[in-house]
């Protein structure tokens, strides 16, 4: 099986947590994470600017198709079962309008989140899963 590749922003606390909160939910493994500082995060998606890949998640499927920011949540939640109600409820027409409009809010203000929010101290209580396919 392909996997389809979740870029993310591994010096971001948030986007660290939720990538381990991800590899936990993802019990067949049909994604791969990977951090925008690896080699392969550049290769997967070289059209696309280190500074636009660091605005927002990005899941790149194995056809070469690449989902961006709320976008990227709903592709990645319809392979997860514990996911799939929020990937539907994304599907209701006008909800991924709004959806991206609070990812592009919340992205351009996830390190202050982080702060608030103590993610830093939250990933050292969520255990990182070993995966072979995350980077």
């Amino acid at each position: 099986m392909t996997q389809h590749l979740v870029l993310y922003d591994d010096q971001c606390p948030l986007c660290t947590f939720q990538m381990r909160l991800l590899s936990w939910m993802d019990w067949s493994n049909r994604l791969a994470l990977v951090p925008l500082s690896s080699d392969t995060a550049r290769n997967a998606a070289p059209s696309i600017s280190p500074d636009e890949l660091r605005s927002a998640i990005h899941c790149v499927t194995p056809e070469g198709k690449i989902h961006r920011g709320a976008r990227a949540i709903r592709f990645a939640s319809l392979r997860l079962p514990l996911l799939v109600p929020l990937a539907l409820f994304l599907w209701i027409p006008g909800v991924i309008q709004i959806a991206e409009v609070v990812y592009r809010v919340i992205s351009e203000n996830r390190y202050l989140l982080s702060r608030w929010f103590g993610c830093s101290e939250a990933c050292s209580i969520l255990p990182k899963r070993q995966r072979d396919q995350d980077l």
